[in-house]
């Protein structure tokens, strides 16, 4: 539940963003930052959790898998605001049908996790549709390639750092602060800063606090408790509440390569599902 809630709400997200179409990409995800540990913090204090979060800081075994999850994801934010305001919604799901093959692809060499047969048969289908689409949108497959593996390693990290998915998102957002008040400090030095201008910019700014938060703790919680393939391919429902959105709302091309695509990746999806259920109904039967 964890993993839909965080994947639906990631789906949506180009729906909040172009409401933000005319603010700076960059500024967006220095307002995120902030506004997201100001809510963090909030949250820790209620459910007494500063003393944990204060801990992490002095752990250094923590504090170096958390830098690099938190460079993983500003990298991830920056480019997809950027994508979507830009109109490259499609390449930006691209980038998260993308990701899944290569969080499947960590788990197996890095975490030595095991696929069964048809896993194996669906991520292959999936594979091909993938590739299908990334040859019919190679000028923008850069951005597609930038969201796959930034949000691959960010979960990687976080699956194996021992923290609280509530703590570990704080340290994340923690060390990218001074990064996000060092631009808007620049940028409000050169009269560009979207934050005040008028009060529908900034209660949407505010309220990226919220949307960034909500959903990475609910990915944080589910890739504690997932297999990272079930993690990796449940997350196509994501991309492709994004893909709908920018084909059906934003007006975006999609060629006859892409549907053939987007066909196998969902024969794919229909085959690990399958598996996942008939799996989980052994196990059932074997503890009865």
């Amino acid at each position: 539940m964890a993993a839909i809630g965080a994947y639906g709400l990631w789906g949506l997200l180009p729906l909040f963003f172009r409401l933000l179409h005319h603010v700076d990409p960059v500024e967006i995800v220095t307002q995120r930052v902030l506004w997201s540990l100001l809510l963090i913090l909030g949250l820790l204090a209620l459910r007494r959790g500063l003393p944990s979060f204060f801990t992490a800081l002095r752990d250094r075994r923590l504090m170096l898998p958390l830098a690099g999850s938190a460079l993983m994801i500003g990298i991830n934010w920056l480019t997809y605001v950027w994508a979507v305001n830009d109109g490259h919604v499609v390449a930006a799901s691209l980038g998260y049908f993308l990701n899944p093959l290569v969080v499947v692809t960590l788990g197996v060499l890095v975490l030595k996790e095991k696929l069964r047969r048809q896993q194996m048969l669906a991520i292959a289908v999936a594979s091909i549709g993938v590739a299908i689409l990334a040859a019919s949108a190679l000028t923008t497959l850069w951005i597609s390639l930038a969201l796959a593996f930034s949000f691959a390693f960010y979960g990687l990290l976080r699956k194996t750092t021992p923290v609280a998915p509530m703590t570990g998102l704080g340290v994340e957002t923690l060390l990218l602060t001074p990064l996000a008040i060092a631009y808007l400090t620049w940028e409000a030095s050169h009269g560009g800063v979207g934050f005040g201008q008028d009060t529908p910019t900034t209660a949407l700014l505010i309220i990226s606090g919220a949307v960034t938060t909500v959903p990475l703790v609910l990915f944080a919680m589910a890739a504690q408790r997932l297999p990272m393939a079930t993690l990796g391919l449940t997350q196509y429902l994501a991309p492709t509440l994004q893909f709908l959105c920018g084909v059906l709302l934003f007006g975006e091309k999609l060629s006859a390569g892409q549907m053939a695509s987007f066909g196998l990746i969902w024969v794919g999806l229909i085959l690990f599902a399958s598996d996942g259920i008939a799996t989980a109904r052994r196990s059932r039967m074997a503890a009865a």
